[in-house]
């Protein structure tokens, strides 16, 4: 875990802010350190001049608004109190993924038979070595979000805590920074309900996870969303008995339910223990581990327990809107973080927020979106809107779950779109690699433009970009069945589901005109 941070109130030319550590204190974590929150940094001296724009928050939103402004020869400040890079880099994306894919080597060696690949002796796991590969690639990409990359390209770079003094000001470590526009970039943190024992546990988060250096034996996960699913997965790879829980009948309970089913049974297949329509009632640690109550079953739930060596909490996530200050700047918040319109700005009309902290889609492309967007409107008389932007996302499970367009929830507000499901089982790529559990799902509306999108395949997150191209650029459906794709590839069946929408234009009077027509022709 990462030790909490507190400003010292050092003057302005010392390090203004407090060591942090990121356990294990190793080289890794000692290079990623350096890098995001270098123990010997200086902030730079508050200019009397207003800046440009101030960015509170270090993660995508906040860097990609400080760099942007900076790049086109503005003056810009970043603001951080913790580690530049955000959750993405640091307990979210970057390490997650990295387990995700030593995961599937181990569960691609264990299935190599089916391949007609013989592998002699078991597949064993040295989760010690999973966890330092995971601490040293994080450690190299975090060079991209290093203070000084960005110092270098122009931004005045401040660690400590950002709290708002006036509409137009904000202090950090000592010092006073005015500003034209700010944009409130400070993210998110893990939600952990107040079940009873919780507190008494040692349960663990996103924000903690990646630090373990041994492999928990049994593993309890509260939420079946793509973290919890996610790290369900890649444990029991390691070798962990997994339980997952989750409220809904399925775990993915955003995604298109067929989505969830076919995930849901291939965690069963992996020997995932999912217990759905559940509720966590409680903990208790004992001499043999951590006693979970439960209840599943919905209405006729029955009271159970399971016993396990960790918890990790997966339920949700809530912003980070305590102690900015933000009731001095003016700034409206609410139970999902700060409010916004659909330009991105707050009731301050100089301060704009931006990612996780503005309550909207909570994915780091959509935080660099937000923030092109807060930069066209705070100063190029911009009228782009949230609203207007195409949302993919995507669980990297196995098979992965991608969705693009409405969510599947409000689908049901659009009774008139026609839905077309094109199934892995039939196509050939699909077939040859023996991942035929899936199918692209579209959802289309009377002129052919795509509403909605979903793809449960092997390589879902990398497909479900072109079915995005097509809705930003208004390319309907028909232009995608037009599009000449390589054979063999599992994205065939984005193209099969077009062509399925083609054949229902295939009217009784077009047919009956084009057999004339052949007629004619021969």
């Amino acid at each position: 875990m990462t030790a909490a941070h507190q400003d010292d109130g050092m003057p302005a030319d010392t390090a203004a802010h407090a060591p942090i550590q990121v356990l294990p204190d190793d080289v890794h974590n000692r290079e990623l350190i350096a890098q995001v929150h270098p123990p010997s940094w200086r902030n730079p001296t508050a200019p009397s001049a207003r800046y440009n724009i101030v960015a509170v928050g270090g993660g995508a939103a906040g860097l990609i608004s400080s760099i942007g402004i900076a790049g086109l020869g503005g003056k810009s400040a970043l603001i951080e109190r913790h580690l530049l890079g955000g959750d993405c880099l640091n307990f979210g994306c970057v390490p997650s993924k990295a387990l995700l894919s030593a995961g599937h080597v181990a569960q691609s060696a264990r299935d190599a038979a089916r391949y007609g690949v013989q592998i002699t002796g078991d597949v064993n796991v040295d989760f010690a070595a999973v966890m330092e590969r995971l601490r040293r690639l994080r450690a190299g990409i975090s060079h991209h979000d290093s203070a000084q990359r960005f110092t270098d390209a122009g931004v005045d770079v401040y660690l400590g805590s950002g709290v708002f003094t006036g509409p137009d000001t904000i202090e950090v470590a000592g010092q006073t920074l005015r500003f034209a526009r700010a944009v409130i970039a400070t993210g998110g943190h893990a939600f952990v309900p107040p079940i009873p024992g919780v507190d008494t546990i040692g349960a663990l988060t996103n924000e903690s996870i990646f630090s373990l250096t041994e492999l928990p034996k049994r593993l309890a996960v509260v939420g079946g969303g793509p973290i919890g699913s996610e790290m369900a997965l890649a444990f029991r790879r390691f070798g962990s008995d997994v339980t997952l829980f989750d409220m809904g009948p399925t775990i993915l309970g955003n995604d298109d339910p067929d989505a969830g089913a076919i995930v849901q049974a291939a965690f069963v297949r992996e020997g995932i223990d999912v217990v759905t329509s559940s509720r966590v009632s409680g903990f208790e640690q004992t001499a043999d581990g951590i006693v979970v109550s439960f209840t599943a079953g919905g209405d006729g739930a029955t009271a159970k327990t399971v016993t396990v060596d960790q918890v990790l909490i997966a339920a949700g996530r809530r912003p980070n809107i305590k102690g900015l200050g933000l009731e001095v700047a003016g700034v409206e918040v609410n139970k999902r973080g700060v409010v916004v319109d659909d330009k991105l700005r707050t009731s301050n009309k100089r301060i704009y927020a931006a990612g996780d902290v503005a309550g909207s889609y909570q994915f780091t492309h959509t935080a660099d979106a937000m923030a092109r967007i807060v930069i066209q409107n705070g100063f190029f008389f911009g009228r782009k809107k949230l609203s207007k932007l195409v949302v993919p996302w995507a669980t990297y499970t196995d098979p992965e779950v991608a969705h693009v367009g409405v969510p599947y929830k409000s689908l049901k507000d659009h009774p008139d779109l026609e839905v077309f499901t094109v199934e892995l089982k039939d196509v050939d790529r699909a077939i040859l690699d023996g991942k035929t559990e899936g199918f692209a799902r579209f959802h289309v509306n009377k002129k052919g433009k795509i509403v909605a999108c979903t793809i449960v395949a092997d390589n879902a997150g990398d497909m479900i970009s072109e079915v995005c191209l097509a809705m930003t650029h208004d390319i309907g459906i028909g232009g995608i069945a037009n599009t000449i794709h390589p054979y063999p590839t599992q994205a065939e069946v984005i193209r099969a589901g077009a062509n399925a929408y083609n054949r229902t234009r295939l009217t009784p009077f077009v047919a009956k005109l084009l057999r004339k027509i052949l007629a004619w022709r021969r």
